[in-house]
C-alpha cells in the first residue's frame, strides 16, 4: 500500500503573532513535526497543502504575506510537493488528487489546520475519491467558534470533528500509533 502524508495549511498566519491565531497550533505542530520526521526517515511522499484566500474580505492567507508561508517547523525540502490551494478541501480545483494518483497513493495520513473547515473537507474528500484515510488527532488544531451567541470552546470543536470523522470518512488516531501504521 503506498501511503502519502498530506500537512494541510501549517501556515504562519495560525501562530502567535499572524492574523488568525489557532487554538494548541504549537502542539499540533509539535505532532506533524513527528509525523514529517517518520515520513522523512522512510522516504514515503509528502505533500504540503499551503492555502492563499484570493477573496476580496479574506482576513488572513492574504498574497504575498507572510501569514501565507509554510512554518518554519514543517518547511518543506526540496523533494517534497508543494500544492497551492484557494478554497478549504485541499483537492477542490488542485493538481492534488492527479499527483496522488500518478504515485499509485492509496492511503493518506492526514494533519493539520484546522480541524473544522480544512481538516474536514479535505478527510471527507479524500474517502469520497477512495482514499483509506488516517487522521492525525492531536496534529490537527482548531480555534473557538461562535454559534447563536454562544462560544464553542476549540477544544468541543476539535473533538467534535474528529468524533464525526472517526469511522465514517477516517481513521482517527494519535501520532504515536502511526509507527506501527506504515
Amino acid at each position: 500500500m503506498n501511503t502519502a502524508l498530506l500537512l494541510v495549511d501549517i501556515q504562519n498566519d495560525y501562530f502567535k503573532g499572524g492574523r488568525n491565531e489557532l487554538f494548541n497550533a504549537d502542539k499540533a505542530l509539535t505532532h506533524a513535526q513527528e509525523a514529517l520526521a517518520l515520513f522523512r526517515e522512510k522516504s514515503l511522499p509528502i505533500v504540503h497543502i499551503q492555502c492563499i484566500l484570493l477573496e476580496s474580505n479574506a482576513t488572513f492567507f492574504l498574497p504575498n504575506t507572510d501569514g501565507i508561508n509554510i512554518h518554519e517547523g514543517v518547511k518543506p525540502q526540496s523533494d517534497e510537493t508543494v500544492i497551492v490551494k484557494h478554497t478549504p478541501d485541499s483537492f477542490f480545483q488542485t493538481e492534488l488528487q492527479k499527483h496522488f494518483e500518478s504515485m499509485k497513493v492509496t492511503r493518506l495520513v492526514i494533519c493539520g489546520m484546522m480541524s473544522h473547515i480544512c481538516i474536514d473537507s479535505t478527510v471527507r474528500t479524500a474517502q469520497r475519491l477512495g482514499y483509506e484515510v488516517i487522521l492525525l488527532n492531536e496534529a490537527c488544531a482548531t480555534k473557538d467558534l461562535v454559534w447563536n451567541d454562544t462560544v464553542i470552546p476549540a477544544k468541543t470543536v476539535h473533538d467534535t470533528f474528529m468524533a464525526s470523522l472517526q469511522d465514517t470518512f477516517a481513521q482517527v488516531v494519535d501520532t504515536s500509533s502511526l509507527h506501527d501504521m506504515i
